[in-house]
């Protein structure tokens, strides 16, 4: 049996699986452990994480950060 925990944070999130009595950290795309909490839309397709963390102050009108505050709450985002 396998098993996966995710730390959602509101400002960082980390996956890690369970391995041989041990957490074993699962990189991102990026290679690095720790993404950042932030979604884009970058020509037409999702991006997480860095790139999307970049893209808050370049092209507010389609990032969000801040969003995992507001999980299982009426709140809604419109990128």
């Amino acid at each position: 049996m396998t098993i996966l925990g995710v730390d959602l944070g509101t400002t960082n999130s980390l996956a890690v699986v369970y391995k041989e009595g041990k957490p074993v950290r699962i990189p991102n795309a990026y290679g690095e452990y720790v993404t950042a909490s932030a979604v884009s839309i970058l020509d037409g397709k999702i991006v997480v994480g860095k790139l999307a963390k970049e893209r808050l102050i370049t092209h507010p009108e389609c990032s969000a950060s801040l969003f995992k505050r507001n999980m299982g709450s009426d709140v809604t985002y419109t990128l």
